[in-house]
């Protein structure tokens, strides 16, 4: 007697083709132990008929399970679990046992409980996404990048997909990044001065690793990248906020004792602010004083859709004192998780034993479709779309902020994906990110941005990289209304 076909269904949230869906459905059923060995499976008619299917699907299903052993074929008979089919494991669970552990003594160094914002993995639900970093599916070039995914696949990339480099990294990634990307910026670099990292929070958890110790001082911007600021509390050393103008970083206010700056001159995160030439030129002079170096974060150069970029800090450093930061995952897809460090040898040659000692080296076959995606011009072409997509968004928001009484207190003058907004003395953006959330609405918060224990309450980011450009006014204006109540 055949399995009873109402045991299946599809799952409407379930990713992949239907001819992989049949097949998970399946050999999901004889790993559970629901189908056991010998048992028949439905026919394929009967099967197709029921899920409301093509029938060729079913078959290329069952002869794919077949192909791997999962099923046997009898004659006329139809499919069967194959008696070689791999056999759930026969043993009652494990008892529930008491932690006996005090972990609050066994742990040595804490890492949670810094100030990294939690943000909802389901934010595509709603239908007023204001929410910074995330892919807008419309503007992603997927056709492309599963062609370069399948071409990385292949043959003749089989070393590169399978082979551990141990601390090395695919030579044509390197290569377009030293011949096309950094040169873009103003930066000549060799190979051995570039190493590939999981995006550009890996590249400055590996620049604090190697450059500062419990002695050293970090000199941070504030409000900054939240995540900057775990990164260095974990590495142990001080940290000196210095507060950011309308141009970034002010020079003259970086400490003395400073042994590292961080600063991101390009689009300061989160106020958007952009570091004219002057002072970028002026804090390399402080740098060059105080015998600093700089770790410049320039995460988001490619989105200068209103004019050319301003020359990366490492494009105007003769001394080695500039470490650059780079990043693919803003401008391809975040979980992409690529990004690269440039610097001096020296400097590479730890922060790549300190990588290698921690996970050798990025996913082969990722870092080669991104060599194939970036060489094939796939790359710029998605940029294009981006910018002019993003360029018309920031100018339906402005016009909407302007048009609804909302305050902007930061915006990247070359461009970017987002507006740092001020909400009225006693605003708590927090509360009001909540409230906006039940009505579809999703900002950003600015408290976490800033550190020390007089965080204001009142700022908070709209991004504009993951909304709909026709959504954009009718976001706006819910967020006007309930700032209004």
């Amino acid at each position: 007697m055949a399995i009873d076909v109402e045991t299946f269904f599809l799952d409407p949230n379930s990713q992949g083709t239907l001819q992989a869906q049949v097949q998970e459905m399946v050999a999901e059923g004889i790993l559970s132990g629901r189908f056991r060995q010998g048992e028949k499976l439905p026919s394929s008619r009967k099967l197709a008929e029921h899920l409301g299917i093509s029938r060729i699907t079913v078959t290329l299903a069952y002869t794919e399970l077949l192909a791997n052993d999962y099923l046997t074929s009898r004659g006329r008979s139809g499919y069967f679990v194959s008696d070689n089919a791999p056999v759930p494991t026969d043993f009652a669970p494990a008892r529930v046992t008491e932690d006996k552990i005090d972990w609050s003594r066994a742990i040595g160094r804490r890492f949670s409980g810094g100030d990294t914002p939690q943000k909802p993995l389901d934010w595509a639900r709603y239908k007023y996404p204001f929410i910074y970093g995330q892919t807008d599916p419309k503007l992603f070039d997927h056709a492309n990048w599963r062609l370069c995914a399948l071409r990385a696949l292949g043959q003749k990339d089989y070393a590169s997909l399978t082979a551990d480099q141990y601390d090395q990294d695919d030579p044509r990634l390197v290569e377009f990044i030293a011949r096309n990307t950094l040169p873009r910026r103003g930066i000549i670099a060799r190979p051995q001065e570039i190493l590939i990292t999981l995006g550009a929070q890996n590249a400055l958890w590996l620049t604090a690793q190697v450059l500062l110790t419990q002695r050293r001082v970090a000199a941070i911007e504030d409000p900054c990248y939240y995540a900057l600021r775990d990164i260095l509390t974990q590495s142990r050393c001080h940290v000196e906020p210095v507060a950011v103008d309308a141009d970034g970083i002010p020079p003259a206010l970086v400490p003395l004792a400073t042994d590292v700056i961080f600063t991101t001159p390009s689009h300061q995160c989160p106020t958007a602010a952009t570091m004219p030439l002057g002072r970028r030129q002026e804090l390399l002079r402080r740098a060059r004083e105080i015998d600093a170096l700089i770790v410049e974060d320039d995460y988001e150069f490619e989105m200068s859709f209103l004019g050319a970029p301003s020359p990366a800090l490492k494009s105007l450093d003769d001394e080695g004192r500039v470490i650059y930061v780079g990043s693919f995952s803003k401008s391809v897809f975040p979980g992409m998780r690529l990004g690269y460090l440039v610097g001096s040898e020296s400097f590479i040659r730890e922060a790549r034993a300190l990588r290698s000692n921690v996970l050798r080296h990025p996913p082969g076959h990722v870092q080669r479709t991104a060599a194939y995606f970036l060489s094939l011009g796939h790359y710029d072409a998605q940029i294009r779309k981006t910018r002019n997509a993003f360029a018309e968004r920031r100018r339906v928001m402005r016009m909407a902020i302007e048009d609804y009484g909302l305050e902007i207190v930061g915006l990247g003058v070359h461009g970017g994906s987002s507006f740092w907004m001020r909400a009225p003395e006693g605003t708590d953006t927090v509360e009001l990110t909540a409230r906006l959330s039940e009505r579809g609405v999703l900002i950003e918060p600015g408290q976490p941005f800033f550190g020390g224990d007089k965080q204001p309450g009142n700022y908070y980011r709209l991004a504009y990289s993951s909304i709909p450009a026709n959504r954009i006014r009718d976001g706006v204006r819910l967020i006007a209304e309930a700032l209004n109540r």
